[in-house]
């Protein structure tokens, strides 16, 4: 089956790293968010790359969920959120920035004024 496949492929992933599951999640969060800029040559701030992260992380909750036949909501979340939250920093970082330079300096031209 596929995903006894699969679970044995991030299993090997695991142990040949010997990484926690947190930290392997926080890692391909990020690795998808970089190989999915580089492919689609989208910003970091639009959403298209972290689209990719989150696919990325269903597609894996999914294959758990066949794997061990039901969810675990627990490690569901955690998984979630480990593969999520730099991805969104960065993305909303990036999309932010340019309004707040746009603020600072319109600031700084009132000041000068």
């Amino acid at each position: 089956m596929i995903s006894a496949t699969y679970h044995r492929f991030i299993d090997w992933i695991g142990d040949g790293t010997g990484l926690p599951d947190t930290i392997l999640h926080l890692h391909a969060g990020l690795a998808v968010l970089m190989v999915a800029r580089i492919v689609t040559r989208r910003s970091l701030g639009s959403f298209v790359p972290l689209s990719f992260v989150v696919l990325a992380e269903a597609c894996n909750e999914i294959m758990d969920r066949l794997h061990f036949g039901s969810w675990r909501w627990a490690d569901t979340t955690s998984d979630v959120v480990n593969t999520l939250f730099w991805p969104t920093v960065i993305c909303l970082g990036v999309r932010l920035r340019p309004m707040l330079m746009r603020r600072d300096a319109a600031r700084v031209k009132h000041d000068t004024l």
